[in-house]
C-alpha cells in the first residue's frame, strides 16, 4: 500500500509498504478514506520532537471503513464507517474510566508512566504506525473507534479526529464559561477550531492572535477579533481591547515551534532577547535538517507561553494545547505566580470528546468543514507537507484524499454548511488577499 513515511529529519517520502495485519484480539484494520496533515507531524520532520524511527508511517487523523476486526472486538463489524481518535487508550484502566484517555496505563509498551500514545509518533509515544496510508491497524479498536452516521461527511469527520477535540479540550482547560473574554494565541488549525469551541462553551468575546494574514482572515470569517503580531504588540493590543485588564481565559495553541515577529513593535521589543531565544531553539531542536525555508524549527519556543501569561488578567486561566516536548524546560513561572494564574496543559483526551462532537455535527450545531482550506490527493502528499510547513497563504489545514467505497464526499453530509458555530460565518465582500486564503483546491 502507499503511505507517507518518515526516513530522517527533513526526509519524508511516499513509499510502498506492507499492509497491516491483526496482531491482537482487540485490533481492527481500517481502510482509510480521508486523512490529514497536522502541525504535530511537522515537529518530527523539523526536529522539535525527537525519537522517530526510520520507516514510521506518519499521521494521526483519519476517517475510514472497518475492514477486519479481532476476536475481542464485539461492537464493530466490517463495513462500519468510523473516525479514528488520535490518541490510543485501553478503556479499562482507572485513567480511561475517569476520562483521562491520554494517560492510559496500558496503551504504552513502555509501561504505565511512559506517557501518551498516538499514531505516527516517536517510540516514546508508543511507536505506532500512523494513518496517512491506505490501511491502518488500530489497537484497542473496541474503545477507540467512534462510529459515524452518514449525515456526517468525511470532511467534517476528519476534523473530529484531532483538531476539534484538542480545541474543545483547550477551552475546557482554560475554564471558558459564560461571558468570558478569551484570547486564542495561534490561528493555525487548532486555534481556528478553538474559536467555535470557545463560543459553544459560552465565551462572550474571542480575540485571536497570529502573524499570518490569511489565518487572521479565517478567524475574522468566524467573527473573532484579531490581532496581527507583525503590525502591533499583541500584549498591548489585548490590554487595550480589554480596558487594561487582560483576558479572563487564554487558549495557547502554538507550542514549541513559535515564530518571532518579523517586524513591527513586537519585533523591536524582543530584539534584546535574541540570545535567549537562540539558546531555547538549540535546546528544543538540537538536531535539525532544514531545506532552505522548509523544515525550519520555530525560533522562539517559549514566546507563545510568555504572551499567554502577559495577556491573562489577574486570577485568569491558561489552557495550553500547543505541543511542548520534554526537552523544553523554560516557562515564565514567576510572572504567572505573581498574577495568581491557573495553568492547565497537556495532551487531549480525544476519546472523551469525539462522540459528543460527532453528535453536535450530526445535529447541525457545528460544521467544521470550512476549516479545511486545501484538499490534495495522496500522491501529492509530500508537496503538500512542504507547502503546509512553510505556512503559505491558504494552507491552514490540509486533508488528503477522499476515495473508496463507504466514504461520504465533502459537502454531502446533511448538515454541511449549517450550525451556529460553523467556521464559515456570514461573510461580506472580500479583498483579493482574503480570497487567496480561504478557497479549496
Amino acid at each position: 500500500m502507499k503511505a507517507v513515511v518518515w526516513h530522517a529529519l527533513g526526509d519524508i517520502r511516499l513509499d510502498d509498504v506492507p499492509e497491516p495485519e491483526i496482531k491482537d484480539p482487540y485490533d481492527a484494520i481500517v481502510r482509510i478514506t480521508t486523512s490529514a496533515i497536522c502541525g504535530t507531524d511537522l515537529h518530527f520532520i523539523r526536529g522539535t520532537m525527537p525519537g522517530m524511527q526510520e520507516g514510521r508511517i506518519l499521521g494521526h487523523e483519519a476517517v475510514g471503513v472497518v475492514e477486519e476486526v479481532g476476536s475481542g472486538v464485539r461492537n464493530l463489524r466490517p463495513g462500519d464507517r468510523v473516525v479514528v481518535p488520535s490518541t490510543v487508550a485501553c478503556g479499562t484502566c482507572s485513567y480511561c474510566r475517569a476520562g483521562y484517555y491520554a494517560q492510559c496505563d496500558n496503551a504504552n509498551p513502555g509501561g504505565s508512566r511512559a506517557g501518551t500514545v498516538f499514531f505516527g509518533g516517536p517510540e516514546a509515544a508508543g511507536g505506532l504506525d500512523g494513518l496517512q496510508a491506505e490501511y491502518a491497524r488500530i489497537p484497542f479498536a473496541h474503545v477507540g473507534l467512534v462510529p459515524l452516521p452518514d449525515t456526517v461527511d468525511d470532511a467534517q469527520a476528519v476534523l473530529l479526529s484531532d483538531i476539534y477535540p484538542t480545541a474543545w479540550f483547550g477551552a475546557r482547560l482554560a475554564e471558558v464559561g459564560d461571558g468570558d473574554t478569551v484570547a486564542i494565541v495561534g490561528a493555525g488549525p487548532v486555534g481556528q477550531a478553538a474559536v467555535a469551541c470557545a463560543r459553544l462553551q459560552g465565551a462572550g468575546r474571542i480575540i485571536v492572535v497570529d502573524g499570518l494574514a490569511d489565518r487572521l482572515d479565517l478567524a475574522r470569517d468566524q467573527h473573532a477579533e484579531t490581532v496581527d503580531f507583525n503590525t502591533e504588540d499583541p500584549v498591548e493590543a489585548v490590554l487595550e481591547l480589554t480596558g487594561g485588564i487582560g483576558v479572563d481565559r487564554v487558549i495557547e495553541a502554538v507550542g514549541v515551534d513559535a515564530q518571532r515577529p518579523a517586524h513591527g513593535p513586537a519585533a523591536e521589543a524582543l530584539r534584546e532577547q535574541g540570545e535567549q531565544f537562540a539558546h531555547e531553539s538549540q535546546e528544543a531542536a538540537p538536531e535539525q535538517n532544514p531545506d532552505g525555508n522548509t523544515w525550519v524549527p520555530g525560533d522562539a519556543p517559549t514566546l507563545a507561553a510568555r504572551w499567554a501569561v502577559q495577556m491573562a488578567a489577574k486570577a485568569g486561566t491558561i489552557g495550553t494545547v500547543g505541543v511542548y516536548p520534554p526537552q523544553v524546560q523554560h516557562y515564565p513561572f514567576g510572572e504567572a505566580f505573581m498574577k495568581n494564574l491557573t495553568l492547565k496543559m497537556g495532551n487531549c483526551n480525544h476519546r472523551r470528546y469525539v462522540p459528543e462532537l460527532v453528535s453536535m455535527v450530526a445535529e447541525g450545531r457545528l460544521d467544521p468543514t470550512p476549516l479545511i482550506t486545501r484538499w490534495v490527493g495522496t500522491e501529492d502528499a509530500i508537496g503538500a507537507y512542504r507547502t503546509f510547513d512553510r505556512r503559505e497563504a491558504g494552507w491552514t489545514k490540509v486533508s488528503l484524499g477522499v476515495a473508496g467505497d463507504g466514504s461520504v464526499a465533502p459537502g454531502m453530509g446533511e448538515t454541511a454548511g449549517t450550525g451556529a458555530a460553523t467556521t464559515a460565518g456570514t461573510q461580506g465582500p472580500r479583498t483579493t488577499n482574503q480570497e487567496s486564503g480561504s478557497g479549496r483546491s
